[in-house]
């Protein structure tokens, strides 16, 4: 079954005008709270249906409106909506009670601990930090979980959010609401290592590259990912490795040293970002050679050997730029039985 509707989400003073479905029995968006909106009558435009709806479910006759995009809502095997997303910031006449719930003035701050479907999350990140108009297409199974998530046509990058002890929750969400929200999720870092005459062991560092939405050319881990929705540490750590640096390790190469519980906030490229991360840390000690590794340019700018004993010094001096967990370090280091040192 395939049909059409708008969804608009009307602002004034901070906030938008929220309507928590609660009426219908038999309403896929049950308890959810959703913008105002609805289907296509026969022969209407999208503005036309806009204007009807929002009049009908509001009282408010629209004078101001933006056309920001059009989601393609995939639910189960048998419904496929377009929805034609709009905001609105001019609007005339009295309110009246919507007979499909309530509606309610929310803080746009608020907006993300009310009852909503993951993908609309998506599309509220997307209205406040893109000006053009977007196509995102979110696909669901029948237990309301997000599957599927694409902008422009692009696959984008969803993650399990996990409990603090690693187990999964149940809900999957987006990469840019997981740091949007500081939701907890599981990633997987790999130190690459090899022997030296000076305190035991170099690691190599990669730089990040000025394109990531974190930590931009700031040194960090050999190897780090997140891990995507459905997968398992281990074959997230190879293929971490095989797509930032072109190495194809086995499965028995990688040995576990233990796990490492990481949250930051930080500002970068004007967007507020909240890590909250859970890292399964793995260690990587056979050969590899800089000149033979192939780097994943949109990842990785260069990658470096430094003596462990070097780069613990001018990681507690600040004299390297760098984003990388002391703790974390530490933990290596006692991997790799490298004496311990005071006030690291």
């Amino acid at each position: 079954m395939e049909r059409a509707s708008t969804l608009c989400y009307i602002e004034k003073d901070g906030k938008y005008l929220m309507l928590h479905r609660t009426v219908k029995k038999k309403d896929v968006n049950k308890d959810k709270w959703i913008g105002v909106g609805g289907h296509f009558e026969h022969g209407e435009s999208p503005e036309e249906c806009l204007l009807r709806e929002v009049k009908e479910e509001t009282g408010y006759t629209l004078t101001s409106w933006n056309y920001r995009g059009i989601v393609t809502f995939v639910y189960g095997e048998d419904v496929v909506e377009y929805m034609s997303l709009y905001t609105a910031d001019g609007f005339i006449g009295q309110p009246i009670p919507c007979d499909e719930g309530e509606l309610a003035w929310v803080d746009k701050e608020k907006i993300s601990s009310l009852e909503l479907w993951a993908g609309d999350k998506i599309f509220f990140r997307l209205l406040d930090e893109m000006e053009g108009f977007f196509s995102l297409k979110l696909v669901y199974d029948t237990q309301d979980v997000l599957r599927y998530a694409a902008l422009n046509g692009a696959p984008m990058e969803l993650f399990d959010i996990i409990h603090e002890d690693g187990t999964k929750s149940g809900m999957i969400q987006e990469r840019g609401v997981v740091h949007r929200e500081g939701l907890l999720h599981g990633t997987v870092h790999i130190w690459i290592v090899r022997e030296n005459d000076k305190s035991g062991y170099d690691v190599l560092l990669q730089k990040r590259s000025v394109q990531k939405d974190s930590n931009p050319g700031c040194y960090d881990i050999s190897a780090a990912g997140h891990i995507e929705a459905g997968a398992e540490h281990l074959e997230s750590a190879l293929r971490e490795l095989r797509e930032e640096l072109g190495i194809e390790a086995k499965d028995e190469e990688l040995r576990e040293i233990g796990s490492h519980r990481g949250r930051y906030e930080a500002v970068f490229h004007g967007l507020p970002f909240k890590d909250n991360e859970l890292s399964r840390v793995y260690l990587y000690e056979k050969p590899v050679h800089i000149s033979r590794l192939k780097l994943q340019e949109s990842e990785v700018e260069e990658v470096i050997w430094m003596d462990y004993e070097e780069c613990r010094k001018k990681i507690t001096e600040g004299s390297l730029p760098n984003c990388i967990y002391t703790e974390e370090f530490a933990m290596l280091g006692k991997a790799l039985n490298i004496c311990p040192v005071k006030n690291f």
